[in-house]
């Protein structure tokens, strides 16, 4: 069975310390005692770590060895627009599983009317929902979560490949990525509300530089778009 991962605020010398509710999980549910070995991570590098001492909010941890970390096969940016905020914090439960890099949420034309203005007081939340899949996931690094931003914002994101996923004609995702592929590739997905894309979001997108793509000719609800072009994505670099 795999060791629990927490991640930590920082390492300091040999030693390391998880505080707050984590830390109270930790000593008072699963019953950390003296001597137990868990994995924790300073969102830098993984290591294998002793208990020294675990009570009440406080864990302190021993360094015992350093842990071989997996990187992620390509650096993922996520521009997910706003939709109901318990499928958006599913998209960043499963985004941060599949090892995306950043998630910025985007208030689309067919976003929600109030969730651009509620997204500042979630973010907390969806950092913390990010975090603990980190944690069950045994990422090393946790995604960064972005303050939102409007539409037009979102197509300054910076990368190799940019592609907005569309229900309308468009080539499928899969076709559209380089055969050429390094895990320092960077590309940016953007996914769409409920509703889809207006006319002028997709030129705005398009006179940007970002490519139309498909995920076949099914309408997907957004957290579904999300998982399946994470994955085509994943995928298509861990192939090589």
């Amino acid at each position: 069975m795999a060791r629990r991962r927490f991640f930590v605020d920082a390492i300091y010398g040999e030693t390391a310390e998880l505080r707050g509710e984590e830390a109270r999980h930790l000593a008072r549910v699963l019953r950390a005692e003296q001597g137990q070995l868990y994995e924790i991570s300073d969102n830098q590098s993984a290591y294998l770590a002793r208990v020294e001492e675990a009570r009440g909010d406080r864990v302190v941890f021993r360094l015992v060895e350093p842990i071989e970390s997996v990187p992620a096969p390509v650096r993922v940016t996520l521009c997910a627009a706003l939709v109901k905020f318990d499928a958006f914090e599913w998209i960043v439960e499963k985004a941060t599983e599949l090892g995306v890099e950043r998630i910025l949420p985007v208030n689309a034309a067919r976003s929600d009317k109030g969730l651009f203005e509620a997204a500042v007081k979630r973010r907390e939340r969806w950092v913390r929902i990010a975090r603990e899949a980190g944690q069950q996931s045994r990422r090393t690094r946790l995604p960064e979560i972005l303050p939102a931003v409007r539409f037009e914002q979102c197509l300054a994101a910076e990368a190799e490949c940019r592609h907005f996923l569309d229900e309308a004609a468009a080539p499928p995702l899969l076709a559209l990525l380089p055969t050429a592929r390094a895990s320092t590739d960077r590309v940016a997905l953007l996914i769409g509300p409920e509703g889809g894309w207006t006319g002028a979001e997709r030129d705005l997108a398009s006179g940007a530089g970002w490519r139309a793509a498909s995920l076949g000719p099914g309408i997907l609800r957004a957290e579904t778009a999300a998982v399946a072009a994470l994955g085509i994505v994943m995928g298509a670099w861990l192939a090589g």
